[in-house]
């Protein structure tokens, strides 16, 4: 029979040690297996079930889709044809704003990567005068909503004459991406131990090869959580691009919301869009996951 042995040197067998246990404690052990991750994959399948829904309705011809479900497929396979994807092709507008949407979120990104990396490590290791003060401030302004920047950005943004153009798009998510990323930073690179980057300075590095050769490296899944963050919300914005683009600069989320308002039959050309817009975000996500997590998590255990 296998003993317990207890602090006093007593022993016991380890079925009444399991059997003193709450029943909590022995359901959670009981969960814990097999049981919990059949169950988290059926939950997966239902988080994706309109993915594959839109998917399904974007192979089938427009007079399917008004007429039954997506899930009659399954019964008629045939029905599954590419035609709505070639009127898609064929369609300036959703074209032009998918490729609007990659140049206003490719660069929106960088920036807010970029600048946030360096105004976080300058925050955790650089002294400077008002240093705690600025950081301050930049937290503070996590709590500012878009919504109460956008007519006074706007007008500026009139004035300037960059009202409706990519590049106002862009500086607008830039700005705004820019306290959570330094506050994101910051906290991470101030975990670094100093005596690594002392040793990095006696060996003669300066700042800023300090910060690329060591900082960054060490960073890189906070970086990468970051930019996982930044991307999915500039690419799925539809507020601040309805306000500051035009016609010529929309991106996708705009032009699908005009085509639903200007054509509302035209399904054969919204749901391949739909899906098209709602796969990359997602491919984005599934191929960076390993490093999201890593970087949600780090700095969770000392």
């Amino acid at each position: 029979m296998t003993i317990h042995a207890d602090r006093v040197g007593k022993t016991e067998p380890v079925e009444s040690v399991k059997a003193k246990r709450s029943l909590g404690a022995r359901l959670a052990e009981g969960v814990g297996g097999g049981l919990m991750r059949v169950f988290l994959i059926i939950v997966g399948l239902f988080w994706l079930v309109p993915t594959i829904g839109l998917l399904i309705s974007s192979l089938r011809p427009p007079e399917e889709m008004t007429a039954s479900g997506w899930w009659n497929v399954f019964a008629e396979p045939s029905q599954l044809t590419f035609e709505s994807y070639d009127k898609l092709l064929q369609n300036s507008d959703i074209t032009n704003s998918l490729v609007n949407t990659v140049l206003i979120t490719v660069p929106a990104t960088a920036l807010v990567v970029v600048i946030g990396a360096l105004a976080g490590y300058a925050f955790a290791w650089m002294e400077f005068p008002g240093r705690d003060w600025w950081f301050l401030g930049v937290v503070g302004l996590l709590v500012v909503p878009v919504q109460v920047a956008l007519i006074p950005i706007a007008e500026l943004f009139g004035k300037l004459g960059l009202f409706g153009s990519i590049f106002g798009v862009v500086l607008f998510h830039t700005g705004f991406g820019l306290p959570f990323a330094v506050f994101l930073l910051r906290n991470f690179f101030a975990e670094i131990p100093r005596e690594l980057l002392e040793a990095a300075r006696l060996d003669g590095a300066g700042e800023l090869r300090l910060f690329v050769r060591v900082v960054m490296p060490l960073g890189a899944p906070a970086i990468a959580s970051l930019a996982i963050f930044q991307f999915l919300w500039v690419w799925n914005d539809m507020l601040i691009a309805l306000v500051f683009s035009d016609s010529g600069s929309q991106p996708i989320t705009v032009a699908l919301q005009t085509q639903v308002r200007q054509f509302g039959n035209n399904i054969d050309v919204l749901a391949p869009g739909a899906f098209i817009s709602m796969v990359i975000p997602l491919a984005v996500f599934f191929l960076f996951q390993r490093q999201f997590v890593s970087g949600v998590m780090a700095g969770a255990v000392k």
